[in-house]
């Protein structure tokens, strides 16, 4: 008799077992309205595209002072850039993405411009025939921000070409001798340059 009633227990436990798991009872269940994402195995996702417009820097380290510029660098993918994609006579990021962003441990000085150490934006006024670089006091903005009446000051570039076209724009900071310094900005057919001294506190 009593194996009798432990086999009818033991079915009816059965039986609700399997009622239970066919009901989803033991399974977490994502929260309503929560879509399900299917991620490959292990959890990684597809790589990214790389940025048409990657991250680069250039520093010069000075009589023990260090200038960097961290910018980003556009290519020109079969357009025309400067009178084309770079308007001239306008404002332009020297760059893309955020704003190109200089940083100094030391006064500098752009032909008679003094700009005390710290952190500042760059941008550039292009011209057919002259080009300005500009320095400007506000920083951490998107490239395509700017503030006339933050500018420190405006500088005149020099005007070259290089021998060929260059893809990739590419910004330059160079000792020149002595306390001197270069940057130069190249880009599809165009060299821009502007020399600047390192100044030693007095």
């Amino acid at each position: 008799m009593a194996e009798g009633i432990g086999c009818i227990l033991l079915r009816y436990f059965l039986t609700g077992a399997v009622c239970a798991l066919t009901a989803g009872v033991g399974f977490a269940q994502p929260p309503a309205g929560v879509p399900i994402i299917d991620e490959p195995p292990g959890g990684s996702r597809p790589a990214q595209p790389p940025s048409l417009s990657p991250p680069s820097k250039t520093s010069v380290t000075i009589s023990g002072q260090k200038i960097t510029i961290n910018y980003s660098a556009p290519s020109m993918r079969k357009r025309v850039i400067f009178g084309g994609l770079v308007p001239y006579d306008q404002v332009w990021r020297a760059g893309a993405n955020d704003a190109t962003m200089l940083r100094t441990s030391a006064d500098l000085e752009f032909k008679g411009l003094v700009v005390p150490k710290g952190e500042y934006s760059l941008f550039v006024w292009p011209g057919p025939q002259q080009w300005q670089l500009i320095i400007n006091k506000q920083t951490g903005q998107p490239g395509l921000e700017y503030h006339a009446e933050r500018d420190l000051g405006r500088v005149p570039m020099e005007i070259s070409h290089p021998p060929k076209r260059v893809e990739t724009y590419k910004m330059t900071l160079t000792k020149a001798g002595g306390m001197q310094g270069q940057l130069t900005l190249t880009w599809e057919n165009t060299v821009a340059t502007v020399d600047f001294v390192v100044r030693t506190a007095r």
